[in-house]
């Protein structure tokens, strides 16, 4: 275990957690909600704006970054801290999402998986000692351990099948990650939607011992009443005292639903790439900025909101500027999307430490339901 990273509890709510990791980067306040720089950069933002947006942390992706610019040419220029400008702390994953999703151009082994480059097609191997090893060279903060995670749905047989390779795998991380003070190792659960799976998994990992653990498999097609189903129960199979992060979710409503189940990280690609495509998310929902009702509308995207889009520019111009193709469209609704899941975060984190967490829920769902506010 690191001897410089922790987990502090401040404050609970129900199952809902607030609390802070401490990493030699720096402070993570949790419930975190963490940006994904997938090619060592948050598409349409500067790293200082992220970090204006309330962010503690990026995730960076591993598979991504392997390929190019290669993680021994960012270890070369200084890793990736350095190489994309961001001083504080940067979790990456294993790469083994993105090479189970590459149908057709993997082949799955006990020792790892083998794969065909999405760029050019040259031949790459990752195994649990390889993506340690990536993970290394880019320097970050937390590591992932490399698992297979198994699309749903899926057969029982299946499931098990992959939750104990995962599991394998896990120790081969532990193994190969080794002892690298102010850098930390999650574990992350397998298990599918099954009960008795995730128990077994969650158990697998405990034993090895980890910095923190992460919920995987999840937010894969299943449903956002299968996911929390599944969440009822999963976090609670992990230590009380680590960090709960669940991979890869995601929409506003998934994430509070997440929190109030007791997890403590997220991360998603959604508040950028919606702010690429005219998706803006605000507390009375989702507001389509391409649609031709905003084209006369002199009102920000959300009346309450203090990013520069909101302070700075009307729905007309943000309507103008996207139907323009101009690059100012991404960067301002990308900006916006970020702050918004930021303060979100911030709000849950004040209501647990008051105790008030059921109420934040209330509100958040009542407001969201009424919908975007119209023109009076």
């Amino acid at each position: 275990m690191s001897e410089k990273f922790s987990f502090e509890k401040l404050g609970q709510d129900g199952k809902a957690r607030t609390g802070v990791i401490h990493t030699t980067r720096g402070d993570i306040r949790t419930p975190a909600f963490m940006p994904v720089g997938t090619a060592a950069t948050v598409k349409a933002m500067m790293p200082e704006s992220v970090a204006a947006t309330g962010a503690d942390i990026l995730l960076g992706n591993t598979y991504h970054l392997m390929l190019r610019p290669t993680a021994e040419r960012i270890d070369a220029l200084g890793g990736l801290h350095k190489f994309m400008n961001w001083d504080k702390p940067i979790l990456t994953d294993s790469g083994g999402f993105q090479v189970m999703s590459l149908a057709g151009l993997r082949k799955l082994t006990e020792k790892g998986v083998t794969f065909k480059s999405h760029i050019d097609g040259s031949r790459h191997e990752l195994t649990p000692e390889r993506s340690m090893e990536i993970q290394r060279l880019l320097g970050s903060d937390i590591v992932m351990c490399f698992d297979e995670c198994p699309a749903l749905p899926a057969d029982r047989d299946t499931i098990a099948k992959s939750m104990r390779m995962s599991m394998r795998w896990a120790q081969r991380s532990r193994d190969a990650f080794g002892d690298r003070p102010g850098h930390a190792l999650f574990g992350i659960q397998q298990g599918g939607l099954e009960q008795d799976f995730r128990q077994e998994s969650a158990e697998a990992l405990r034993e090895i011992g980890f910095d923190g653990y992460a919920v995987g498999g999840l937010a894969v097609g299943e449903g956002q009443g299968a996911m929390f189903g599944c969440l009822d129960f999963a976090p609670d199979m992990l230590p009380e005292d680590k960090p709960r992060y669940l991979m890869g979710v995601g929409k506003p409503d998934d994430i509070v639903g997440a929190v109030a189940r007791g997890i403590d990280m997220m991360d998603c690609v959604l508040p950028s790439r919606s702010g690429r495509t005219g998706q803006a998310f605000t507390r009375h929902g989702v507001v389509n900025i391409k649609n031709a009702r905003h084209q006369d509308d002199p009102r920000p995207l959300d009346e309450q909101c203090s990013c520069p889009a909101c302070s700075n520019y009307s729905r007309a111009y943000l309507h103008h500027v996207y139907r323009s193709q101009e690059m100012i469209s991404g960067m301002l609704l990308t900006w916006h999307n970020l702050h918004y899941f930021q303060e979100l975060m911030q709000g849950m984190r004040d209501a647990i430490a008051a105790g008030t967490f059921e109420a934040f829920q209330k509100d958040f769902h009542e407001t969201r339901a009424n919908g975007d506010i119209e023109r009076l």
